[in-house]
């Protein structure tokens, strides 16, 4: 069988970034699965498999308007702690859901001084090359 649209896919993967710093991994885990051609996986890593078979190998670097997008510095911004309802939530590094005029996005906390909490709405793999060995 051929992987195209429609098909439930099981890939065994590494990805790791520009540094060869290993960003995850299926390795001791079961494969990932996903429906082809359904947007279930970032656009080039589905483009790259369309077409392949059971037992193919590829390395393929995938760059960032195929993955998670260019970084986009709007999606930054300052919020005061007193909109956290727990003010622990805002600790350096903290990944939390939140809802914006634009949606529901996944902020992670960049900065915390004094009473400011910087955001960044960016994926945290925005702006990244992503290597893939599948």
């Amino acid at each position: 069988m051929k992987i195209s649209d429609g098909k439930a896919v099981q890939i065994d993967y590494t990805l790791r970034n520009d540094a060869g710093e290993m960003l995850d991994s299926s390795e001791g885990r079961q494969p990932l699965a996903y429906l082809h051609g359904a947007g279930n996986i970032i656009p080039g890593l589905e483009a790259a498999l369309e077409g392949k078979g059971a037992g193919d190998a590829l390395s393929v670097s995938i760059p960032p308007a195929q993955g998670y997008g260019e970084r986009d510095d709007t999606m930054v911004m300052t919020v005061g702690l007193s909109q956290f309802p727990d003010p622990k939530q805002a600790q350096l590094g903290a990944q939390f859901g939140i809802q914006t005029d634009q949606g529901s996005h996944m902020a992670t906390v960049t900065a915390v001084v004094g009473d400011q909490v910087t955001l960044d709405l960016n994926h945290p793999l925005a702006g990244e090359t992503l290597h893939f060995d599948v």
